[in-house]
């Protein structure tokens, strides 16, 4: 339906944030929905974080999703947090809940979801081994956790970062790149192997960690197999990238705006092409 008067209107917050997918995923849902919702892209000066949250509550805005530079602000500035934005002290999304803005973060449960989709097995009693200590990885360490994984091995050239995210879960330990050979799953939270990234012809693993039977997790998905989910297929493990992690944590997102039930079908349609990824 087209945007009247009494269209709500939703969007994603960054900087640069242009190129986001984001839009093509909330309005494929609003539309599936039957809702009279429309999601755009605001790109926000970088030292406007902290007024984020009062041009919500300005403009009545139906949620917000946050990339970056302004995860910190929001969870800074909203009026309530979720308690895995108090542990992590980032978050991805504002959302109503009666007056009060709340900040949340969906990324770490939307990793989470999509690989219960993508592999079809639980995160629980597994062992996890994240590669990277930044964002991406500490939301999904402390989701893992959450999730009942039995250990998870944190590894990342860093030291002192990988300490600070191996404290998001009671499991979480540092490690190095010996310890994914023992782990279920693994999981890239780096952006190596990214398309456009410093990295885009490398993987973050040598391919003597990689088995037979472990289920490899990119969070990269441009391009759509990257470096790593080669090496790992051709170690007979089974992989996959990270659209289906952007999809469910969108997903996430709208059941927060909303409170309905997200129509992921209809939101994979949109970002994904027909007869699969390219």
């Amino acid at each position: 339906m087209s945007p009247s008067g009494s269209t709500v209107v939703a969007g994603v917050v960054g900087n640069p944030v242009r190129h986001s997918k984001s839009p093509a995923l909330h309005n494929a849902a609003y539309r599936a929905l039957g809702l009279d919702w429309t999601y755009v892209a605001f790109e926000v000066a970088a030292e406007n974080g902290h007024q984020i949250v009062e041009a919500m509550r300005t403009l009545g805005l139906g949620g917000v999703s946050v990339t970056m530079p302004f995860k910190q602000a929001v969870a800074e500035s909203a009026d309530r947090v979720t308690p895995s934005v108090e542990r992590l002290g980032v978050a991805n999304t504002l959302f109503w809940d009666g007056d009060d803005i709340v900040a949340d973060s969906t990324d770490g449960d939307g990793f989470v979801a999509a690989h219960r989709q993508s592999f079809g097995t639980s995160l629980d009693g597994v062992a996890v081994a994240v590669i990277g200590a930044g964002g991406a990885a500490r939301s999904i360490i402390e989701a893992v956790g959450r999730a009942g994984a039995s250990e998870i091995a944190v590894i990342n050239r860093t030291r002192s970062a990988a300490v600070q995210a191996a404290e998001l879960a009671s499991v979480a330990y540092v490690a190095e790149p010996e310890a994914v050979s023992a782990c279920q799953v693994v999981v890239n939270a780096t952006s190596i192997g990214m398309t456009g990234g410093p990295d885009p012809l490398s993987s973050p693993l040598d391919a003597r960690y990689l088995n037979e039977g472990q289920q490899v997790a990119d969070i990269v998905y441009q391009p759509a197999r990257t470096p790593l989910m080669r090496m790992a297929e051709q170690q007979g493990a089974t992989s996959d990238n990270g659209l289906g992690m952007l999809i469910h944590q969108a997903a996430l997102q709208i059941e927060r705006f909303t409170g309905l039930e997200p129509p992921v079908e209809a939101m994979v349609a949109a970002v994904v092409p027909p007869g699969g990824v390219s």
